[in-house]
């Protein structure tokens, strides 16, 4: 849901503020095998994060993994935290290794600017973190918060393109001017004293106006690289149709171009979804999702295998 502090004035850059979702999830089947055999969506990006664990841990790849879903790659959605943390997790049960989640996270280098997909992993809800400072290996997670049951998220998803990652997000941050101390410091005592005080009292409009005014001035700082306060114009358009109708936290995840906002209520956020099928039918390539939040951490089954003689 975006930084809070890009200023860096105090020592610490970044921080940030995320919610985990249950519908867009990434889900691993991992058995021994003789040689290393990898299928499902994301299995390229899976064959990297194994190959990069398995050498830092030296252990062998010899695994059948089945990916049975995963989060959309490069679209504000922290799907290579959540797939190195399932590898690594799924390593760790097999092998026996007594790594934590924030053991993973450094092995595979996560957690370079937000901390939320760790947090996340970890916990669930609602996490902030506090960003990195001199000695940070991983962003510690200062606040996590449960969801109330009834709150809905609204994804907008444009299928034409993805956000700025890799290289060309490192230039986009080197580039970036200096984020004003004063809005920094402004960002975070709305969030202290408002958006986490409603969320903590089930207000959920309160809340998504914190989100809002975080997003507009945090989207604004990263126009010039990304075209504006929206990387997907079309799902600029989608946001404020949603906005016009009620829903609250109007925003981007990330670098995008994925946009979300909030609404109470499951059947609001159902009719709602529905009515922007219709709406925005005309642009073909973006997607509608509602979703819920996941008020917990990431988790592995083991399942023993055994067998029967006759």
């Amino acid at each position: 849901m975006g930084f809070f502090d890009l200023s860096g004035s105090l020592g610490r850059h970044f921080g940030s503020i995320g919610i985990a979702l249950n519908e867009i999830s990434t889900r691993l089947l991992v058995t021994h095998a003789d040689s290393c055999r990898i299928t499902g969506p994301s299995s390229h990006r899976a064959k990297l994060c194994l190959t990069q664990l398995c050498r830092a841990l030296n252990v062998s790849d010899k695994l059948n993994i089945i990916i049975e879903a995963a989060i959309p790659e490069h679209v504000g959605l922290g799907s290579g935290t959540q797939m190195s943390l399932a590898i690594g997790s799924a390593l760790n049960a097999v092998y026996g290794l007594g790594l934590t989640v924030r053991d993973i996270a450094a092995v595979t280098e996560r957690g370079l600017r937000s901390g939320i997909g760790i947090g996340i992993f970890e916990r669930g809800g609602l996490v902030v973190d506090g960003g990195r400072g001199e000695k940070t290996i991983t962003p510690p997670v200062l606040v996590q918060m449960d969801i109330p049951e009834d709150w809905r998220f609204i994804l907008v998803f444009d299928q034409r393109g993805q956000g700025l990652h890799g290289l060309q997000e490192i230039q986009a941050f080197n580039e970036l001017p200096p984020f004003p101390h004063q809005e920094a410091a402004r960002l975070c005592y709305l969030l202290l004293m408002q958006g986490l005080p409603a969320v903590a009292e089930h207000d959920l409009a309160r809340f998504g106006d914190v989100i809002t005014q975080l997003q507009c001035s945090v989207g604004g700082h990263f126009a010039a690289a990304q075209g504006g306060v929206f990387t997907s114009p079309e799902v600029a358009a989608a946001m404020q149709w949603l906005a016009g109708q009620g829903a609250v936290a109007i925003g981007q995840t990330s670098w995008g171009p994925t946009g979300f906002c909030a609404v109470e209520g499951v059947e609001r956020a159902e009719t709602l979804t529905s009515q922007l099928k219709q709406q925005f039918a005309h642009f073909d390539k973006l997607s509608f999702v509602t979703a819920s939040a996941r008020n917990s951490g990431g988790y592995v089954r083991i399942v023993k295998e055994c067998s029967t003689a006759s």
